[in-house]
């Protein structure tokens, strides 16, 4: 390992937009579908492996949601969560906010209980163990109704206390912001922070609306936003965070290469930009390799990997003290690391 490469391992980092269906490797969802007794579609794990070749989003969201299916007791959700924790804590995240989507489970007989308390349960594990700050946010499904994101908010409000935000992922073309506004409002009435997935493959007009009509308080991905001046000031104006996923985007055919993606110029636009794995079992990139990359293909300084990281704590949910104590370690790290090798 290059002293690059020590050197961005080591960061201290926050992790904004994770989905944790998406951090299934595909060992684990062997091991589960055998468990479970599900019949799987690839004979191996590497079949399964090489099956991660995506055309779009829709393409992988097919993917996504057949590896889903494994998903069954309250073990599966405490297993897969702890996974990607015990992984991201080797890989420097000292927090993260990470999304789980119930209605890929309750609409096929799991109970919301056995989603929640799964996953609840190996954050606090993984708090205990590990000393990682973990938030949770439940995500709704765009491609379904209103009315099917407002019984999901009645659904997980037992788990109120313990809920971060409220967010929206899924097919993007189509389902605009707008058409869960009165959901996002009474997300907010409830309490909640709020976040939703767009500029993805929609159009910048899609951002536009999720800041102007829903109020979001952060965008993930976003990156259509450059295609609208006046809106990259308001983002910046505001100071309105967004979770960008490069590797996901190449991966996904939203860019044709990290060489073009619009990350270094969101970040001199004076966008408080951060980098994340999205799906990093699909995508083979978890937050290091994401920040690496995007090094190696943008040409980014030493100074860019680090304004970015620090960009994630102050993009973060977290109390005025605890983002305080963040930023400290990071400093502390960038500034005592010993570069010689």
């Amino acid at each position: 390992m290059s002293r690059l490469a020590e050197f961005v391992r080591g960061l201290s980092k926050a992790e904004l937009h994770l989905h944790l269906e998406g951090s299934l490797e595909p060992e684990l969802l062997f091991q589960l579908a055998s468990r479970n007794k599900y019949p799987l579609a690839w004979s191996s794990v590497e079949a399964l492996r090489a099956a991660y070749e995506f055309s779009s989003l829709q393409s992988f969201l097919a993917l996504y949601y057949a590896g889903c299916e494994v998903l069954r007791t309250e073990q599966d959700f405490y297993d897969m969560t702890h996974a990607y924790l015990q992984r991201a804590h080797a890989d420097g995240v000292i927090r993260t906010e990470v999304f789980i989507g119930p209605q890929s489970f309750t609409t096929r007989g799991v109970s919301i209980a056995t989603v929640m308390d799964g996953v609840i349960g190996a954050i606090d594990n993984a708090s205990r163990t590990f000393g990682i700050s973990v938030g949770l946010i439940v995500s709704a499904q765009r491609h379904r109704t209103e009315a099917d994101a407002l019984d999901l908010l009645d659904q997980v409000r037992p788990w109120s206390h313990r809920i971060l935000a409220i967010g929206m992922g899924g097919a993007e073309v189509g389902n605009p912001p707008s058409k869960f506004a009165n959901f996002y409002r009474a997300s907010k009435a409830a309490g909640f922070r709020t976040t939703i997935h767009a500029g993805e493959e929609g159009p910048a007009a899609y951002v536009r609306e999720a800041v102007e009509l829903l109020g979001v308080d952060r965008i993930d991905h976003g990156i259509a936003c450059m295609d609208d001046p006046d809106l990259v000031h308001l983002l910046a104006d505001r100071g309105i965070p967004l979770t960008v996923c490069p590797v996901s985007n190449l991966r996904l055919k939203v860019v044709k290469s990290l060489e073009v993606h619009p990350l270094a110029r969101m970040l001199q636009a004076g966008l408080l930009v951060t980098v994340n794995s999205d799906d990093p079992a699909y995508f083979g990139a978890y937050a290091s390799d994401n920040l690496l990359a995007c090094r190696d293909a943008l040409d980014l300084s030493t100074q860019d990997l680090v304004i970015l990281s620090r960009n994630g704590f102050n993009a973060a949910f977290l109390s005025t003290d605890a983002r305080a104590a963040s930023l400290k370690r990071l400093d502390d790290y960038v500034r005592t690391f010993d570069w010689s090798e």
